[in-house]
């Protein structure tokens, strides 16, 4: 559905209060500085080694490379700016110390128009990682009554974005945030639904998020879904 739709991006749940400086450049720090001094990133092999593999199954649905490019394609901008990090996950990855990206997407293969879940994995130098989820939270606040999506060939509109429970993953999860995006279509016809989850544990994010091609609001990402990359995350990637 990433060609009806539009990206979308997470908030609700623990952490950030959403301050006018969290979507600022850091001020007398090289990158080099800020990764010396936050969580350790992860490389991508490390990220390659704690994501879904090409075919595994989770529950109903099976996991693949995601073909169509990053699922919050930093290509996407958004009016107002301050709504950005709704649509590629970070405000700018040029003002974050971003190291690693694995992408994957999770969905039933015989279901055409069934719900699809993209899945990505980010880590960041510093305490980068942590700015990303205050950008998030700060934008989901301000842009709670909407605002546009701006891309190279089309426009989509943001109805809503609306808080939602984020899940409880227990140990190594440091915060989680998730929304709820009600989306006119490409042809500003058909209110649609997206949702997103977002959790970060020390320098990384696992980002969540389903769509459908489908009118119908589904209720959020699927628990097996998020779940299962959490284990697999932690398993691989070990206590902070």
């Amino acid at each position: 559905m990433g060609g009806l739709l539009f990206a979308g991006a997470v908030g609700c749940g623990g952490g950030g209060d959403g301050g006018g400086q969290d979507d600022k450049k850091p001020s007398g720090k090289s990158k080099a500085t800020a990764s010396a001094t936050g969580p350790q990133a992860l490389t991508e092999a490390q990220l390659t080694a704690a994501s879904f593999t090409d075919g595994e199954t989770v529950g109903k649905y099976t996991a693949s490379e995601y073909t169509l490019g990053a699922p919050h394609g930093d290509d996407y901008t958004a009016d107002p700016a301050v709504c950005q990090p709704l649509v590629s996950l970070a405000a700018d990855v040029t003002d974050y110390d971003l190291k690693s990206e694995v992408n994957r997407q999770a969905d039933v293969p015989d279901e055409m128009l069934g719900l699809t879940v993209a899945v990505q994995l980010r880590s960041y130098g510093g305490g980068d990682a942590a700015r990303v989820m205050k950008a998030l939270d700060k934008a989901g606040k301000e842009c709670a009554d909407g605002f546009t999506e701006v891309r190279a060939v089309a426009k989509g509109k943001y109805l809503k974005v609306e808080p939602v429970e984020a899940p409880e993953l227990g140990a190594g999860a440091d915060e989680a945030r998730a929304y709820h995006f009600t989306i006119l279509d490409v042809k500003g016809k058909l209110k649609l639904h997206e949702y997103l989850t977002v959790v970060r544990s020390g320098s990384a994010t696992l980002s969540f998020r389903g769509e459908i091609t489908d009118t119908k609001d589904f209720g959020g990402v699927p628990e097996e879904v998020t779940d299962a990359q959490w284990e697999k995350f932690r398993a691989a990637v070990g206590p902070k």
